[in-house]
């Protein structure tokens, strides 16, 4: 594995050396500080994964139904949205189309036979997506930056708009320079006769696909503007008075995408939880929320539908709007009167029955491309 700071040459090496954001060799958050586990905490961490219940997994395949024949109705309304699982939604709004942080294999890790696996496919084969106007790749983790997915988005001509160090990866693996589109905070783009505006603006997380480049690249939340919509998209992060700053200088979003998963009192200020994305939500002065990060990888120790089990119980006291569609489905956000929850529909009781069966059942193994080694 190579790693993104010694791939770093000419005009994005001088601009990562010139970043606020950069200092002493490694991309820092707004407060200055390096981020990881909580001092003290590893300890109890890994007791607390290795300790982890069968709940961790579903017993089932979440309930999912293919987004194409949402897809090819006309867009009728100044946004529309679909989760496509974890942090991946295809967004719609101003007569263009946005792809988050593209992850189709099988398993969040750099190797295909180890590492935290998918808890069903994606519910679109990644040939069957519809033309895109930009991708959004908010950092180069593995569950966020999937090589096999972003290589073969990448044949489509599509720009790839990401965080400031990541095209490294990028060019490493073959894709043109000019699709890249390297972003620091506050920098935007607006895709050619797209009609939109991508901003990257403040995160607070960590970045590095190994030891080696660990912070070498930044990590960002990302602002999708149309005439109609606008639209924030966190990525991975935890609570920062940014956020504030955010709303400032945009204003309400019409829809607001937080993550909610992977979360543990040690992670509080790289991962927002249920508890915390709500208090984001407040900062950004919005109310519809659309929870990404969660049912999809065992990523972390609570309970695989705590974080949607979280938001339903404290929505209502916090005015907030909660958008949970099912994988695939095709949502207007402004019409969501109310939030059926249908993973309550999995008897999640039950250990997960096996995995490696799951695998032998999904669809067609083209989607699921294995994720390999840099």
């Amino acid at each position: 594995m190579i790693d993104a700071a010694r791939r770093s040459q000419g005009l994005r090496k001088e601009r990562t050396l010139a970043s606020p954001r950069f200092a002493d060799g490694v991309f820092r958050n707004a407060s200055g500080a390096t981020p990881g586990l909580r001092r003290g905490s590893t300890g109890g961490v890994l007791r607390d994964f290795l300790r982890g219940g069968s709940r961790r997994f579903p017993s089932s395949p979440l309930p999912s139904v293919s987004p194409l024949a949402g897809w090819s109705r006309r867009v009728d309304a100044p946004l529309r949205a679909t989760w496509l699982g974890h942090s991946t939604v295809l967004l719609e709004l101003g007569g263009a189309r946005v792809l988050t942080d593209p992850v189709w294999s099988n398993r969040a890790s750099p190797v295909g036979f180890a590492g935290p696996r998918r808890f069903q496919p994606v519910p679109v084969a990644l040939d069957a997506l519809p033309a895109l106007d930009a991708i959004l790749v908010s950092h180069d983790h593995y569950d966020h930056l999937d090589r096999d997915a972003i290589c073969a988005l990448a044949r489509r001509g599509t720009p790839i708009c990401t965080s400031l160090g990541v095209g490294a990866h990028l060019e490493a693996w073959g894709i043109e320079p000019s699709r890249i589109v390297e972003l620091d905070w506050w920098e935007s783009f607006s895709p050619p006769t797209s009609g939109i505006r991508i901003t990257a603006a403040p995160s607070q997380h960590f970045s590095g696909r190994g030891l080696a480049d660990r912070n070498r690249t930044l990590w960002s939340s990302f602002v999708i503007e149309s005439d109609g919509a606008r639209a924030f998209f966190s990525g991975d992060t935890g609570l920062t008075r940014e956020y504030s700053d955010i709303a400032a200088r945009f204003g309400r979003f019409d829809l607001v995408m937080l993550e909610v998963g992977a979360f543990h009192p040690a992670w509080g200020h790289i991962h927002l939880g249920p508890d915390q994305a709500l208090d984001a939500l407040g900062l950004l002065e919005s109310k519809r929320l659309l929870p990404i990060h969660w049912g999809t990888f065992n990523l972390a120790i609570h309970d695989w539908d705590e974080p949607a089990e979280r938001l339903v119980a404290l929505a209502p006291e916090r005015d907030v709007e909660l958008v949970m569609p099912r994988l695939g489905e095709v949502v207007v956000p402004t019409r969501v009167e109310r939030v059926e929850p249908w993973w309550r529909t999995i008897d999640a009781r039950e250990p997960c029955r096996d995995l490696d069966a799951l695998d032998r059942d999904s669809t067609d193994e083209a989607s699921l491309p294995e994720v390999t080694l840099d």
